[in-house]
């Protein structure tokens, strides 16, 4: 078996759910080749090749693959794919945006968000918002797989994989770039931070949101919200958390007014330790947090971070 994994890259750098990807083909088995595809990306490329169990490399270097749009990314993928028993990449955007082109391209079924192998062509996924895991069997001979990043542990780095180019002539007529808008910000990135502090819609209001700004510069935390808060209006929503939202397994989750809906529990259950503030003794939040406190957040935040 052949596995090709398509590296995730930002500015210049490999981004952590490559490894996650990575981990999850090992689990697989067989010999794992990861793609990177951009331009001026040698550097992206040499972190690739230092992923324990990568065998190899390979770069698809051209100015049609600068903004990764995905017409041109899926036709080099399907291009590629006779090669390979299986073809994965994060279900993160781009992965989302990608493989479900490349499965209608090669006519075959997709296996979206896996969480687990079982063997090589039977897994397990989530649905129902996170309530079941179902498991899923392939016999499509090209494998297409979003893989979950939190819900594999990232290899380590170690190796050096051979790194050759991809010669192949890919033109887009499909699609152009026009611009993107990035939103920048201080602290770490969502879904890869090691603490997530979230508010809900108990916080009121967004002036009240300032209150998670303390406890999140003492502990190193991104800072994240329910649906709820940003259907009121109070954030932004790159900054939800859940179904709908971004998928977190930090080692420590702390929500604050968020009552538990299904749809949040399903973007955050996964984290190592979960607090719960919330005044609703009967929230269901508290069913899965470590530690749980009834009070009010009003009185409770401002007291956690005079003590932090």
């Amino acid at each position: 078996m052949k596995i090709l994994v398509l590296a995730e890259h930002q500015d210049g750098a490999l981004a952590g759910a490559t490894a996650h990807v990575v981990a999850a083909a090992r689990a697989i088995g067989g010999d794992i080749d990861v793609l990177v595809a951009g331009e001026n990306i040698g550097t992206v490329a040499e972190a690739a090749a230092k992923l324990d169990g990568v065998s190899r490399v390979r770069v698809a270097d051209a100015a049609v693959f600068t903004h990764q749009l995905a017409e041109p990314l899926s036709d080099l993928l399907v291009s590629l794919a006779d090669e390979y028993s299986h073809v994965l990449a994060a279900a993160s955007t781009n992965g989302k945006n990608v493989l479900p082109r490349v499965a209608a391209l090669k006519d075959v079924a997709q296996i979206s968000d896996i969480i687990a192998v079982e063997s090589a062509d039977t897994f397990k996924r989530p649905i129902y918002a996170g309530n079941a895991i179902a498991t899923v069997q392939s016999s499509d001979a090209l494998k297409v797989i979003s893989v979950r990043a939190t819900g594999f542990d990232a290899v380590a780095e170690g190796s050096s994989a051979t790194i050759e180019a991809v010669e192949q002539s890919i033109d887009n007529g499909l699609s152009a770039f026009v611009k993107e808008t990035l939103a920048e910000s201080d602290r770490p990135e969502l879904g890869a931070a090691r603490v997530v502090i979230s508010g809900g819609r108990g916080m009121g209001s967004a002036d009240n949101f300032t209150l998670l700004s303390g406890i999140a510069d003492k502990l190193g935390a991104a800072i994240g919200a329910s649906r709820a808060a940003v259907d009121a209006g109070f954030v932004p929503n790159d900054m939800q958390v859940g179904q709908t939202g971004k998928i977190v397994a930090p080692e420590l989750y702390i929500a604050v007014g968020i009552s538990g809906a299904i749809q949040h529990l399903a973007g955050m259950k996964d984290a190592k330790v979960i607090v719960a503030i919330n005044k609703d003794e009967d929230a269901p939040i508290f069913q899965v947090a470590d530690y749980g406190l009834v009070a009010d957040l009003f009185e409770a935040v401002p007291e956690l971070e005079q003590k932090l």
